[in-house]
């Protein structure tokens, strides 16, 4: 058996390479973790040393980690949060489906961590967490980006990403998580990829690799429904952005793998005459993976 060593904070030179990024040094950034009761807690990558003025949200299936080049390109004082049951943050509270009580998880880690910060970013399944966020503690939303994600996109707009969330449960080694890896991200590095399964799966004492995302759930709910958000309807969602004041940004990916079509973004502006839209050319659904240093650039100056 080929052990596979890990260390989260010994990668970053890898992301400045691959982006382009000049590179001085490992960024500050750590790791810390909340109590939320019931044995259950909740992780986050603390980056900067002083009051984070972002909040990040990954998407289903993702970590904090797929946020480590924008944020070295960004420069600021942030917290990516790893939402229940991804990464290292513990079993989400009433299971994997129910997104409202994820948010609600959420919220007290914003508070805890973030709380006077200028914007919360949510990508995927993190922007509809944000929304449900700024529905229940608006006071913790006073911007918020949806990175390529709106309560109009259906699972059917999303179906090849379950198609790759939905695969086989563990794989035998890593050159073959890697592969199946590769197949669902063509655009992407290899080296970009490797560094994402580190952070995102975990080797098992016999050899074998799990996803993070997939050690508090049972093979039946993985196979139901991999996303949480599919336990709602997220239609509802528009409600807290219709009702708020606060300035909204969407960036959409404008390459194969985006899940926002033109009708989302026209209802969006139906809903939201104010808000800002964001085209990123060469990016699909993970805006933050294919195009880090141009999304950090959008957040940059929405703030």
């Amino acid at each position: 058996m080929t052990v596979v060593p890990y260390d989260e904070f010994s990668l970053f030179e890898g992301n400045a390479e691959d982006y382009g990024l000049t590179y001085t040094g490992p960024p500050v950034v750590r790791r810390e973790s909340l109590d939320l009761g019931e044995g259950r807690h909740s992780s986050c990558l603390i980056w900067g040393d002083t009051e984070p003025e972002l909040v990040l949200l990954h998407g289903g299936a993702q970590n904090a980690h797929t946020w480590d080049t924008m944020a070295m390109a960004l420069g600021r004082p942030l917290v990516a949060i790893d939402l229940p049951g991804h990464g290292h943050s513990g079993a989400p509270a009433d299971g994997a489906r129910n997104m409202m009580r994820n948010a609600e998880d959420v919220a007290t880690a914003i508070r805890a961590w973030a709380p006077n910060a200028q914007a919360v970013v949510g990508m995927s399944l993190g922007g509809l967490t944000a929304i449900a966020i700024a529905g229940m503690a608006p006071e913790l939303v006073r911007k918020m980006v949806l990175v390529d994600i709106t309560p109009g996109v259906t699972s059917e707009k999303a179906k090849a990403i379950h198609a790759f969330v939905n695969g086989p449960e563990d794989f035998p080694s890593f050159d073959d998580l890697l592969a199946r890896t590769m197949e669902f991200n063509p655009t992407r590095s290899e080296s970009s990829l490797r560094r994402g399964i580190l952070h995102n799966a975990e080797q098992r004492p016999d050899g074998s690799w799990v996803w993070r995302y997939a050690r508090h759930r049972g093979a039946e709910l993985l196979k139901e429904s991999p996303d949480p958000a599919e336990a709602l309807d997220v239609t509802t969602l528009w409600g807290p952005i219709e009702s708020s004041t606060m300035p909204i940004m969407l960036v959409r990916g404008m390459a194969k793998g985006s899940v926002v079509d033109d009708a989302d973004e026209t209802e969006l502006l139906q809903r939201r005459a104010d808000a800002r839209i964001e085209h990123v050319a060469d990016a699909g659904h993970s805006v933050q993976g294919d195009k880090p240093v141009e999304l950090a650039a959008l957040l940059d100056d929405f703030i």
